[in-house]
């Protein structure tokens, strides 16, 4: 179990005011200028030897692609970092709890990973829904600005840095890199090709870096405690700390800040009180927000929440969005729902994942009501296989992967509510 002196993110209850006065009582803009001296290539050296992999759901190690972006940008096509806070993946709730109660810790963060990346500028790409957490976002900005934390000679180190907030209009999609990025110019949010890849071209056609809102928050911490600090918590390839959003069927949903590889029990007992009903009373998980295969309770038990530890039992830890689902759970129901969002979400723009998305949704709706049959759930299958890896951006796998995990895990319920329904038919038309 992690320390409370090991801690990064100190505020996440909000038990203290967000603002600058606090946040530097917490130790944020602590000798910033310090950490800049070091000079911009020691610090992605730092960051790659912390082990610091994205904390939005791919997982790619961080200071790597920070490397990617031009070391010597022109000056007509400056590099910019572009921090994603659109956090739309149902049950994570994480983003929302920095920003709302630690903002300075993430604008902090974007002043000293852009300064690594020889960024001019970053933008803050905030889910629009999240209203109060946008108002606390400007304000603490401008706090920073008004202090001289930002802007021109940023913390007096000589460097020039702007931080802007753009506020999304609600749309999942904008969550994907390419798509927040033609949302922040302006255009509809639709992923684009790659390559070009954003390092090469990517805001308003310049070298861009797009980083998850906890991913640049932990960075100067990092730096303050060294590499190795972060690199003791968690398994190889799984270094670090991981704020855990949890919620459904437990006695005290959470969002909480732990060490990357905590045994799934570990994790609900110390910090949710166990499982509402006892452990037995466990159906699934899903362990990295809804893009990710459910797991059953008997494979999750001990499985170490990090990527590798998910990845052997079929899933991943995405955003490590923790949905908990108890025996009074109707799965085939609560599949069919994240279908529909899925649906609902796609913008439209790859064939397979515009009309899979619908497809999938409607035999989900008859599986659910046992209105189907047999044959339907090995097609549904070949479906998913038809959208999964054949779209633009990722939104195709993600609506693939919760139907996988349900007919992998509970294909015998599927089959008992068709053969239910057929029954109960036969003998009806038989009583008539």
């Amino acid at each position: 179990m992690l320390a409370d002196k090991d801690r990064i993110f100190t505020n996440v209850y909000g038990f203290q005011p967000w603002n600058l006065p606090a946040a530097q009582k917490r130790g944020d803009w602590d000798k910033t200028k310090e950490l800049m001296t070091l000079g911009q290539d020691v610090i992605i050296d730092k960051i790659k030897a912390s082990g610091l992999r994205g904390r939005g759901g791919a997982g790619f190690p961080t200071g790597t692609k920070w490397s990617f972006m031009p070391k010597e940008p022109r000056p007509d096509r400056p590099n910019f970092l572009v921090i994603n806070a659109d956090e739309s993946e149902p049950g994570s709730c994480k983003d929302r709890e920095i920003i709302r109660h630690d903002p300075h810790k993430l604008i902090e963060g974007a002043l000293i990973a852009g300064f690594a990346m020889r960024a001019r500028a970053a933008y803050i790409y905030i889910r629009g829904e999240y209203i109060r957490e946008a108002e606390t976002l400007f304000a603490a900005v401008k706090e920073a600005y008004d202090a001289g934390l930002l802007g021109k000679n940023a913390c007096n180190s000589g460097y020039d840095f702007d931080v802007f907030v753009h506020r999304g209009a609600g749309a999942y999609i904008c969550g994907e890199e390419t798509a927040m990025l033609e949302s922040l110019e302006g255009k509809k949010g639709q992923p684009r090709l790659k390559p070009p890849f954003p390092a090469g071209a990517g805001l308003y056609g310049c070298p861009t870096t797009v980083n998850n809102v906890e991913s640049i928050a932990v960075v100067p911490t990092i730096l303050r405690r060294s590499p190795e600090w972060f690199a003791s918590f968690g398994n190889e390839n799984n270094r670090g700390t991981k704020l855990f959003q949890i919620s459904g069927h437990v006695n005290k949903p959470c969002v909480v800040e732990e060490a990357m590889s905590i045994p799934f029990r570990e994790l609900i007992e110390k910090h949710c009180g166990g499982i509402r009903g006892g452990w037995d009373n466990l159906l699934a998980v899903i362990p990295g927000g809804s893009s990710v295969p459910l797991v059953p309770a008997a494979q999750i038990m001990d499985v170490a929440m990090d990527f590798d530890g998910l990845r052997a039992v079929g899933s991943g830890l995405g955003t490590a969005a923790v949905i908990v689902m108890d025996k009074s759970t109707d799965v085939v129901r609560a599949i069919s729902r994240l279908s529909y969002f899925y649906k609902h979400e796609s913008c439209g723009q790859c064939t397979p994942c515009r009309e899979g998305t619908g497809w999938m949704w409607r035999v989900m709706e008859r599986l659910r009501t046992g209105d189907a049959d047999i044959s339907e759930i090995d097609t549904l299958q070949q479906l998913t296989k038809q959208v999964e890896g054949h779209t633009i951006c990722a939104l195709g796998d993600a609506a693939a992967w919760p139907i996988q995990g349900l007919i992998r895990h509970f294909r015998p319920e599927l089959e008992r509510r068709i053969n239910e329904r057929q029954t109960g038919n036969g003998m009806q038309e038989a009583a008539e």
